[in-house]
């Protein structure tokens, strides 16, 4: 049982450590959690700035609905770091509610969001809980510039363009390469799930701001299609995203096919070993911590209508800290007001895309939007 209000898991990650860096400076408690006690304080005292200020604590927990629960008791909100979702997601979702804690994580896969819609959207909502996975930049911002260019009315069909500027994570890349293995990524026409085409490769977008096109990919259809399928406002949505690095993004595609090719006659259990090895060969270790010169990030999103545009930018910076700092806001005003929705409900539909905005903008990640409308 934990005495703090906010258990982050997976606390010594890349992603965990940057949410107990946020925790810290909103004087939230939490408790830091994952396998390893020495791993978790390693990464406390190494490199999370100013830990020695932090109201936390650190527990090491076997990862089982048992064993998770009997942590999480005490606790009133589960924010979740520990990836591939698909594969070790239910054990944490299923033991938040269990304590009647609401549940964040950092992923927007589309297979991840539609399963804990059908197999946990109502039970969290019945308990009058919030279950929000997907709040980080990667989902988080885009949809942020995506609720400012619906302000416009009249506007049905959204356009997404997310990049930043860095490589995956460790866990990041391994969820690509499971998620590239196991599941489709859908785009929303006419309110449809519809398949993106999986030989359709390296699509080059124009990005706002310069001359060069940008190389997208679906990225699992993202989770945009997925909220905005519930929103009677919008008819189409279609999301890519990427990289700057047009080297990296053209290795991608290479890499992912090369592994789905290897591993394709395996069993299960062995496909996870396989895909495991090949995922640290891409990254096995720890990015640097971000610069916010060098790592930018832009949310492009144009909306459109049958007598009307939108066209929304976001530029920022520090793509990952931005995720920390989303993932702490959420814990933050949840201790202090419940949520706007409960049950499945992303980011903004959760806390508001102008309060997300304003977050963003007074730790100086964001720049104002750039907003144009015609109609």
């Amino acid at each position: 049982m934990t005495s703090k209000p906010v258990v982050v898991y997976g606390a010594s990650g890349y992603t965990g450590r940057l949410v107990c860096e946020f925790l810290r400076q909103y004087n939230v408690p939490f408790t830091a959690a994952g396998r390893n006690a020495d791993t978790l304080n390693e990464s406390m005292n190494s490199h999370v700035p100013g830990i020695e200020t932090a109201d936390y604590e650190v527990v090491a927990v076997e990862h089982t609905v048992d064993a998770l629960t009997d942590l999480f008791r005490g606790s009133s909100v589960v924010l979740n770091t520990v990836g591939p979702f698909m594969k070790l997601g239910d054990p944490v979702v299923e033991a938040a509610l269990a304590v009647g804690a609401h549940y964040t994580d950092t992923t927007g896969e589309q297979d991840w969001i539609i399963h804990l819609d059908e197999t946990f959207g109502e039970r969290y909502a019945a308990a009058g809980l919030l279950l929000a996975p997907g709040i980080a930049q990667m989902y988080t911002t885009g949809e942020i510039a995506a609720q400012i260019a619906l302000e416009t009315p009249g506007l049905d069909t959204l356009d997404i363009a997310v990049f930043w500027g860095g490589s995956p994570t460790i866990a990041s890349t391994r969820t690509i390469l499971v998620n590239a293995a196991g599941g489709s990524a859908y785009h929303l026409e006419e309110n449809q799930y519809v398949p993106f085409d999986p030989a359709q490769g390296l699509v080059p977008l124009v990005v706002p701001g310069q001359h060069e096109l940008a190389q997208s990919l679906p990225w699992g259809g993202t989770s945009h299609p997925v909220w905005f399928k519930r929103d009677p406002r919008v008819s189409t949505c279609k999301a890519q995203g990427g990289v700057f690095n047009a080297a990296l993004m053209h290795g991608v595609p290479v890499i992912v096919a090369d592994a789905l090719e290897a591993t394709k006659d395996m069993t299960p259990d062995e496909r996870d070993a396989a895909l495991d090895a090949v995922a640290a060969q891409v990254m096995n270790s720890m990015p640097p911590r971000e610069n916010p010169r060098l790592n930018k990030s832009l949310d492009s999103v144009h909306a459109s209508g049958p007598l009307g545009r939108a066209h929304v930018v976001i530029h920022g910076n520090s793509n990952y800290q931005q995720t920390g700092l989303l993932q702490a806001y959420a814990a933050y005003s949840l201790l202090q007001q419940p949520p706007r929705r409960v049950g499945l409900a992303s980011g903004c539909q959760a806390f508001g895309h102008r309060e997300l905005e304003g977050v963003l903008r007074s730790f100086g990640f964001i720049a104002p939007p750039i907003v144009t409308v015609h109609q």
